[in-house]
């Protein structure tokens, strides 16, 4: 049985009231609160083993060292790769993209080549792209979504052809929730000879992921929105495919042999991790990892998808509400509009009653344009958040819309 209540309590900033009343926190799609499972977890490798992974042969480096790999085959088991080594460690998402743009893309992208993305995607899953083509002379190439924010099959198929070297996709947006058929996907863009790197960022932290089942050839997520620390992520990629990949970044550890006149590099996944290791963060994030197997992510799933029908039911009490992304294949993020109110504005007034949303165009500019706004206020749950938490949101919006039509 899923005990959200009993959850809750693991997460020591939910058990802090403010002025008094308790805190609705409905920003996790930006980044979610940590556990004490892994607040202790980092504690304790700071206060007991912490050293330098990889480079002593005393008892605390080689204490870390076990527990940094340990986490690389927890992603490993957590997304169900088929070797550890695919696993490489990145500052978040958007380096891990960025990573495979700078590497794969500048040895692969040729002028006359495409990159396919969605309407639907994050900056951090369009600006690298726009980067990399403009360098090699490729092209970056849109496909539509349709205005509910569903994913259409039809326009991918239109846009995928043989000169598409290069699908990169979010699996779920952090706007409007759609979730997409990445395996569908993936298929497609092998039978053309493309390669398929997935943003699943916001997926992550809602449902369960098998790159083997989807057939993707990179994939990337963050720590922090994965109930871990900020500072750490993930890039998962083919073996077959990283190994042909030159290095991002050159330093300590990701080296073979030096000398004054060369330099021979790293398997992976070293060669991808110059410098120090952020080591202590890959061991919180695998914690946070190990703490959402515990519940089951299936079980997350259903707990969201709960929240998220019944949110969708309460949202539309609100007068001149509207919720913005309404497919039918959605996860637990819902951005809205009311009429003649600024989402600055509502979000003021929600902050008053302890209810954290996120206003703005959320890191997806060109999205949120497409859907008609420059702004929108945004609100998303994570394994923690009640119906109580969706009460408390009804509530205080319907006060925000009286306060602002009185005035």
């Amino acid at each position: 049985m899923y005990d959200v209540y009993q959850i809750k309590k693991d997460f020591p900033i939910l058990q802090r009231p403010l002025n008094g009343k308790p805190v609705v926190f409905l920003d996790t799609a930006a980044s979610a609160q940590k556990p004490r499972q892994v607040l202790e977890k980092m504690r304790q490798i700071y206060e007991t083993e912490y050293a330098n992974a990889h480079r002593g042969s005393y008892t605390f480096s080689e204490q870390i060292t076990s527990e940094f790999e340990a986490a690389r085959r927890t992603v490993q088991l957590f997304i169900n790769a088929r070797e550890s080594r695919e696993i490489i460690f990145t500052r978040n998402a958007t380096e891990a993209i960025n990573l495979v743009a700078a590497t794969w893309g500048r040895v692969n992208l040729h002028s006359g080549d495409e990159v396919l993305i969605s309407q639907a995607e994050h900056h951090a899953n369009l600006v690298p792209w726009q980067n990399i083509c403009k360098m090699t002379g490729a092209k970056l190439v849109v496909f539509p979504i349709a205005d509910d924010g569903s994913f259409l099959k039809e326009e991918y198929d239109k846009y995928l052809n043989n000169r598409t070297k290069l699908v990169s996709v979010t699996a779920m947006s952090n706007v409007l929730g759609t979730i997409f058929p990445i395996k569908e996907m993936a298929k497609a863009a092998h039978s053309v000879g493309a390669k398929i790197l997935v943003d699943a960022s916001q997926y992550a932290a809602h449902s369960p992921i098998n790159v083997q089942d989807w057939d993707c050839d990179f994939l990337a997520f963050s720590g922090h929105k994965t109930y871990g620390p900020t500072g750490i992520g993930v890039l998962y990629g083919k073996a077959e495919i990283l190994s042909l990949m030159p290095p991002y970044q050159f330093g300590g550890d990701m080296i073979e042999k030096v000398t004054y006149e060369k330099t021979t590099f790293a398997d992976i996944p070293a060669r991808f991790e110059a410098g120090t290791a952020a080591s202590v963060q890959a061991i919180g994030m695998a914690e946070g990892l190990k703490y959402m197997l515990s519940i089951g992510m299936d079980n997350i799933a259903s707990h969201e998808q709960k929240l998220t029908t019944c949110a969708t039911a309460r949202l539309l009490e609100v007068p001149n509400l509207k919720i913005v992304g309404t497919a039918t294949e959605k996860g637990g993020v819902i951005s809205f509009d009311i009429k003649g109110i600024h989402p600055q504005d509502i979000a003021f007034v929600l902050n008053k009653e302890n209810v954290a949303v996120r206003t703005g165009h959320h890191c997806a500019e060109p999205l949120v344009n497409r859907m008609g706004y420059t702004s929108l206020a945004r609100a998303s749950f994570g394994l923690y958040s009640t119906k109580e938490d969706i009460d408390s949101l009804v509530a205080a919006l319907l006060k925000a819309e009286k306060f602002f039509r009185e005035d």
